[in-house]
Parts: structure tokens; sequence; C-alpha cells
């Protein structure tokens, strides 16, 4: 194969909704390129894409496929990317490692929620967009709204390049308006019969042509000028100033095919090979210190790996981009994220589960290597003098959580060790063994995409797993302040156990001044402050633990045993059994012995005196409160409303952004745990949702009383 130079190479992103048929053009695509020599079918399980076992089953793309094409001494990256919401990660992947987008509609529904997020992630990405409605022989596709729809929601930058002269079930040919030409197929499709336009069509092409005229020459002065003066751009002009205005997202193509009889497919690689930008016209990316890499193949090697696959019989496939210099076969290269050297064996293009081994990658290429000894996604391997550190994909919050268990519990370390390698394949799978909730959380995108890990745990690791609702992590605190004593005395023969510990817990705040004086039942308790430690707990909020002992009633080496069992407590709030915050200790007097007393003696009476004094100081449960932005329809914005209401949220604001309602809101997380699904079923899967935590608040006081019912019940059944 030949190697291609950074100003002949373009990476492309295959985005579009479920079901809008991005498998089905990956195959026109690889067809027409002459890569495969007959074209699959998803329902039959043999297409390019949707090739793991997981996915034909479902019948729903799971991961995103790395495909190339060659035209005209072009080459095309693709990364075809799973429509649904719950497999998001593989969509912001490929856009950021690609420089254009083809945001595939079916022409039946035209703008969906997909096309909606997708888009989205282009904007904020700053990436070239190009419509592609499909599906044009569907007996309900109605183009001229699908592009009506598109202006209303993006403007006028959607601008057509080609419509559909018939459609339905005898769609059989478009109009070209930039090459102004009609392009007609047989019913095998494949090669198009190319000839004038006729008459009755030509009133409608002049006045689409003008328009892509007029769109195009916005873009350069110079070709603004001649429009001014001659109205019209030769087709290389054209091509020059839609080029110029995908780089500045100032235009939106549209453009249409049938890619289940390969039909117009042909017509857009021409587009893509000829019109898109190459990767070095594209925005320069930066490395973790903020400097501008240029993709270029004379600069030192820098290879950025974005995705690892794990494939039977194989291992795992990990796949790069050349970010600058070039990558060649026994390249000995630096892991700047582990600091360990990589020698690579053998470098390939991709076509799905196909590899082709080549010598050499440059600048901007796309490529795979297997059997790598240490490298993961996201790392940035560099050759000598190269000093470059990438790390510039985020990722969504995620949705959906749920424990997770191994039916046998033998089974637990060798679950972990699988979920581990599975989110190298998809980092928005989120693993947590939590010392909080005891219990192995998994975060995701959504119930599907978890419901994907367990099949893949089941079917492909033989692990039989289940999930459970994952715990909240709540916090307690304390209101006022309560005073407390305990002693703990044992006696077994030799030497016992004793110590007695009084303490006083109130809530605590940065930047309290020390205590001075308690009242309590008309009782004055003076304070002398010794010594204070102030703890930064983990999980939010402080600690403050004062001694205040007066005239050696307690030995200042217990202090330690004694601040030991109160954090013991607060790890184990006495509400909940949840984790304690801001609260302020004060140890102002107790008892020892001069042979029983130890530190366990010490550390036993605090944590008691500390329990019993919280529970009497007004103790608080907070709950953890997020940030959620819905996206939906107008139509569906009652329905919602009325379910947030019911779901203890809080409405912020709402707003409208590309035709669909933003509606802000403050929700608990607890109301969130089954949220993803609710809002499918409400809205026919047309709606989406982001999250993010916000802060701690108070619990209602009546479902306060049922969380500490709760767990005095649990903790009563494990005692």
């Amino acid at each position: 194969m030949k190697v291609y130079q950074s100003n002949e190479i373009k990476n492309i992103a295959l985005l579009g909704n479920d079901g809008s048929g991005k498998t089905t053009l990956t195959e026109s695509l690889l067809y027409e390129a002459g890569l495969i020599q007959r074209r699959g079918r998803v329902s039959l399980g043999t297409t390019v894409s949707d090739y793991f076992p997981v996915e034909q089953d479902y019948g729903y793309s799971v991961f995103s496929t790395v495909y190339h094409v060659e035209y005209n001494n072009k080459k095309l990256n693709i990364i075809d990317c799973p429509g649904s919401d719950d497999f998001v990660g593989a969509a912001i992947t490929a856009l950021n490692v690609t420089d254009t987008c083809v945001l595939l509609l079916n022409g039946q529904y035209g703008p969906e929620v997909g096309t909606q997020n997708h888009f989205r992630y282009t904007e904020k990405l700053k990436k070239p967009v190009i419509f592609l409605v499909n599906q044009l022989d569907s007996e309900k596709c109605d183009y001229s709204n699908v592009v009506e729809r598109l202006r209303e929601i993006y403007g006028n930058k959607c601008v057509p390049v080609q419509y559909p002269v018939n459609e339905g079930p005898d769609f059989n040919s478009i109009i070209d308006v930039l090459l102004m030409k009609k392009y007609s197929w047989k019913p095998e499709g494949g090669a198009p019969v190319i000839e004038d336009i006729p008459a009755e069509e030509m009133e409608k092409a002049l006045e689409m042509h003008r328009v892509l005229v007029e769109a195009a020459a916005e873009n350069d002065e110079e070709l603004m000028d001649k429009f001014f003066d001659t109205e019209t751009l030769t087709e290389d002009e054209m091509r020059e100033g839609i080029r110029k205005g995908l780089v500045t997202r100032s235009i939106f193509p549209v453009f249409c095919v049938c890619a289940g009889k390969d039909m117009g497919v042909r017509r857009l690689m021409e587009f893509l090979g000829n019109v898109v930008p190459f990767v070095d016209e594209m925005p320069k990316v930066h490395n973790t210190r903020g400097e501008e890499i240029e993709c270029n193949s004379d600069k030192p090697t820098s290879v950025y790996f974005f995705k690892t696959g794990i494939e039977p019989h194989i291992g795992e496939v990990a796949y790069f981009k050349v970010m600058s210099g070039s990558i060649k076969t026994g390249d000995e290269l630096t892991n700047v994220d582990r600091g360990s050297k990589e020698r690579i064996g053998q470098i390939y293009v991709c076509a799905g589960a196909q590899r082709i081994a080549v010598d050499e990658l440059k600048a901007g290429d796309i490529g795979c290597a297997v059997k790598l000894k240490d490298v993961k996604t996201g790392n940035t391997l560099n050759g000598k003098d190269c000093e470059n550190h990438f790390d510039f994909i985020k990722f969504p919050n995620s949705k959906y959580s749920r424990a997770i268990v191994a039916e046998n519990t033998a089974d637990t370390e060798k679950m972990m060790a699988a979920l581990l390698k599975m989110r190298q394949e998809d980092p928005t799978w989120i693993v947590e063994q939590s010392k909080e909730l005891r219990q192995i959380i998994v975060h995701g995108q959504g119930e599907f995409h978890l419901r994907t890990l367990k099949w893949r745990l089941e079917n492909n690791e033989k692990i039989n797993v289940k999930f459970e609702e994952a715990r909240i992590p709540y916090r307690e605190t304390i209101t006022k302040a309560a005073r407390a004593d305990y002693r703990h005395k044992k006696q077994s023969g030799g030497a016992g156990q004793f110590g007695e510990v009084h303490l006083i817990v109130e809530p605590y705040a940065e930047g309290m001044p020390d205590p001075t004086v308690y009242r309590f039942n008309g009782q004055e308790f003076r304070m002398n402050i010794k010594s204070r430690e102030e703890v930064d707990l983990p999980w939010g909020g402080k600690l403050q633990f004062l001694n205040s002992v007066v005239g050696g009633a307690i030995d200042a080496r217990f202090m330690p045993a004694i601040l030991k069992g109160i954090m013991e407590c607060i790890e184990r709030g006495p509400l909940t059994g949840s984790y304690a915050r801001d609260v302020r200790v004060v140890v102002y007097d107790g008892k020892m012995h001069p042979v029983d007393s130890n530190e366990l003696s010490f550390m036993l009476a605090a944590r008691h005196a500390f329990a019993d004094a919280f529970k009497e100081a007004g103790p608080k449960i907070l709950e953890p409160i997020y940030d959620l932005e819905v996206y939906v329809p107008a139509d569906y914005m009652g329905d919602v409303m009325s379910d947030l209401q019911g779901r203890r949220a809080l409405i912020m604001g709402m707003d409208t952004e590309n035709g669909y309602q933003k509606l802000q809101a403050k929700i608990p997380l607890k109301e969130l745990s089954s949220y993803s699904i609710a809002l499918s079923s409400l809205t026919g899967g047309r709606a989406s949702f982001t999250t993010k935590f916000a802060s701690y608040e108070l619990v209602p006081a009546d479902l306060q009383q049922v969380l500490i019912k709760a767990h005095e019940a649990e903790s009563s059944n494990e005692d």
C-alpha cells in the first residue's frame, strides 16, 4: 500500500442516530473502494462494522469501527460510530481524532435526538459537518421537509448540494447542483448514469445552484468579489469556497444517498475526496503544556493511542493517530504515561476486523498495532527529541449506575479484572470499588450500556453477574452542640481495660473561633484548649479535634487513640452508616487507670461517647444533589416537568437550543437512579440529559426517618 503524505489524508467521523444506516453506508463505501467484493447485510451479521458477537446478538452498534478507503490517490480514514447515546464515548473519541463529521439522517425522521447530541459535540470541538440524508427509498421519506427542519434548527448554513428527483420506493435519481448534472441508477445501484438536467427540473436546480454558489463565495474575499462581478463560480472555485466554509463551520452541505441500494455513495466519496479538508489544513492540536503541535511528517514522532479493541484469538488491538512525524515498523518509542519503552513490531491500517500491514504511516494518519507490551488507551508514545503528551478527549459524566455482584463470590476478583480490561475499550464505563458504600459500582451512560457490559461478562468471560441498586453516598452532620461521656471497663483476669472519655460535639465551619464555655442543663463547662488538630476528610468537609483536658485526667499519649476512635465512628456515621462531616469534637475530661488503661480502651470509649453525643446534637442527613440538563422536544415538555416534580427536582430554568427545549433543574441523586429509562419511556427515546454534581443538601425530615429505620434494620440483620 502507498505511504500517504499528510496533504493526502482525510479523517472522517461517521455519526448518526440509531437506524440512520451508518453500517449499511460503510458497506457501500468499502464496496465502491474495492476493499470488499460483496456488500454485507446487518440482518445477516455479515457487515464489516458490527462484527462483534454482542453487536450481532443485539442488532446494535456497540463499538466504533475504524476503516479506510483509497480514492483518487487520497486516503480517507473513516470511523463508523454507534448511534445510541449509551455509547457516546465512541463518538466523542472519533470526533477528537478526526477532522470532519458526516452526520447521517434517516430520511423518514429527519433530525432526531441523536442528531442533536452529535451536533452539540461537533460544535464544542469546532468540527466541520456534512449532513447526509439516507433511506430516500422509504415510503415516508420527505427530503424537502428534512432540509427545512435542518434550517429551522441550524440556520441557513445548511445548504443542499443535491436533491432527489423522486422519493419513496421508486427512488433512482438525484440532481447535483454543484456539478449541475442528473445522476440515475439501475435497480442494482453502483455506477450512475450521468446526464444533463431535464428541462422540468432546471428552474429548481438553477435556484439551488445560485444559493450554493453564494454560500461558497462567502468564505473567501476573492470568490466573493468574483461572484459580485459574474454571479457565478467555476466548479473548482465552488469546491474551494465550500472547503474553506467547512473548516470555519460557515457551511453545512446537505447530501442524499440510498446506502442500501448503493445509490449516491460513489458521488459522496468523490466529494469527500475532492472537497473535505486534509489533516494538515485543520486547526492544530495542543499538547498538555498548551503548545500547538503541527501535523508535519518532518517533525519528531509523537503517537496518540485513542482506542483499544479486544478481539478473540488476537487480544488487544491498539488504535492510534500519528500526531506528528511518522511511525515505522520496528520503531522504539517512549511511553510518556507509563515511563516504559515500546517496540512497535508491526503497524496496520484498518478495515474493521481486517488489518493490512504497512511499513510506515505519516503525520495525521490512523492505524493500529497488536501485542504491544504496555500501552493503554490515552497513552502518548514519543520518538527521540520529543516530549509531547496528549490528553484532549473529555468524556461526559455517567448517567446510570448499578452495583455489580458476581453470583459466585469466588469470581469477584476475576470479574474486577475483566471490568478493568473492558474499560480500556470504553472509558465511559467507570468501575468504582466503593469503601464507603461497600459495593462495586459500575457507572455508565444508560441501562443498555450496562446491559451490554453484563452480556459480555456472561458470554465472553463466563462470569455470571447481577445488578443491584447502588447505595446513595449520604453524609451525616449535626446542627447543635451536645455532650456525652462513656466509660469502657472490662476485667477478664490479668490486666483489664479501662478508659473514660468526656466530650462535646458541635457543628464546625471554617474559621470558627475556639470555644470558651458551653452550657448544658444549667451546668457550665469552661474550655482551656491545649492542642488542636484539623482533619480534611477525604469525602469532603472537616473534623476539628480539640484537647481541653486539664489536671492530667487523660494522659496526652492517649489522645491519638481517642481521635482514631472518633474517626472510625465518622467513617460509619451513627445514623445511616454514611460518612459524617463538619464536626468539632472537644475532649474536656475523663479518667484513666495506672495499670488497665491502654490505647484500645480509650479508642472504644471515644467511639461510644462520640456516637451518643452525635445522636443528641440535632443530627441531619445530607444527600447529593446534581445539576440536571434535559434536552426535550417541546411537545413532551409537560410530561417531563411533571415527572421531575415527582422526583423532588427543583426546576431552575428553561431555554430553547437548536429546536429543542433545554430544561435545567437540581435533583437528588436518589431520584436519578432510573431516570434514563423513565425519560426514554416518556419521550419515545427523543430526549437526552446530562448531570453534574452540585452540592450536599438536607434530606427532608420524613425521608430521614425512613433512612434511619432502614439502617437500623440492616444493622440488626448483620448482627
